[in-house]
């Protein structure tokens, strides 16, 4: 695999450095081989992430990632917007000027930057525009998801940035250890990023080839492999006012069942203080009215929490709502035995 260093400089503390923690967890395209924060340089990235080490090491600034040899620069922000931040612009043109490719997620097109486009074309190094890729496709939806016979179940969340990529890639691998056949449809730009093999980029689709865009791959994945789980990348949240992004993967990908991934941690949405989090119990019943089918367990996203807390929410959930509380980066096999036994 090629060798990336993954610019997070000043995000890889929190929710806007989404794209790289992906790329740290779990990376099949990539090589990471150092991440950019000079707010946290020094720390290994697993360590400060999950409390395990994964020697990928954060450094201070693009000087000092050079020293492990990467071919690209992947931009590990995900801005509001999708813009390059723009004290990221300064960065981006010295790695060009080092000779490395680019590999941006974002909505701006860097290979449509005069600047950096002409550079990168003198320097003779790629710019990689994820989100380009997908922005033409156009696959109208056709019902033929119904002939797919694997138990597609959909991990959605009641916010964005709260983790649903990070479990289903999980459960996915967890499976596959298991030697059960899964495959992962993901549904952003972080996803094709880390390699998964169907991925298709919703928020860079038009509009009315969304659900067609959703089908295709998991009719794909069905045909290639006829895996007998398939499993559905959540995006933002059926309730969320910037990012409704889960009715497209319900009324498209006709999962079988339903995971929600919950922060109780979390008093507002996402980078939205106007607006609380939802109610867990209102967030699974217009997701269980939407599909007609049931959410099977809530995962948890534990930022902000302590152990206590984490143990109390459990326990509350669990007499709540009646299904499994699970804490995906510590409990993934209790969620594979959920997803294993159902109907």
């Amino acid at each position: 695999m090629d060798k990336i260093v993954v610019l997070a400089e000043g995000v890889f503390g929190s929710t806007y450095g989404k794209t790289a923690h992906g790329l740290v967890r779990y990376s099949g395209r990539y090589q990471v081989v150092a991440v950019i924060d000079s707010k946290l340089a020094g720390k290994d990235a697993g360590e400060f992430l999950e409390g395990r080490k994964n020697n990928i090491p954060i450094v201070a600034n693009l000087k000092e990632a050079m020293i492990y040899s990467p071919k690209y620069v992947a931009i590990g922000a995900a801005t509001d917007g999708g813009y390059l931040p723009p004290e990221y612009r300064k960065i981006i043109i010295d790695a060009i000027n080092k000779g490395l490719g680019v590999v941006n997620g974002l909505h701006e097109f860097l290979s449509e930057d005069p600047e950096i486009s002409k550079l990168a074309h003198e320097k003779r190094v790629e710019i990689i525009d994820v989100r380009k890729i997908f922005r033409d496709r156009k696959f109208p939806f056709t019902g033929k998801i119904e002939e797919v016979r694997a138990k597609k179940i959909a991990i959605l969340g009641t916010d964005s940035a709260i983790g649903k990529r990070t479990t289903t890639i999980l459960l996915w691998k967890e499976l596959q250890k298991r030697g059960i056949k899964a495959e992962m449809i993901g549904t952003g730009q972080t996803a094709w990023m880390q390699g998964v093999e169907y991925v298709t980029v919703i928020d860079a689709t038009i509009n009315d080839f969304v659900a067609g865009a959703i089908e295709h791959e998991v009719v794909r994945a069905w045909e290639e492999k006829r895996p007998d789980f398939i499993l559905l990348e959540g995006q933002g949240s059926v309730v969320h006012p910037a990012y409704p992004g889960s009715f497209e993967i319900i009324a498209a990908g006709r999962p079988d069942a339903i995971i929600l991934q919950d922060a109780p941690g979390r008093k507002f949405l996402d980078g939205f203080e106007n607006y609380p989090m939802p109610d867990v119990g209102r967030v699974i019943t217009i997701l269980q009215l939407l599909s007609g089918k049931n959410v099977i367990a809530i995962t948890l996203n534990t930022e902000k929490m302590t152990e206590n807390e984490i143990n109390r929410i459990k326990k509350e959930y669990e007499i709540k709502y009646g299904i499994p509380v699970i804490e995906p980066l510590n409990e993934i096999a209790k969620l594979a035995d959920v997803v294993e036994n159902i109907e």
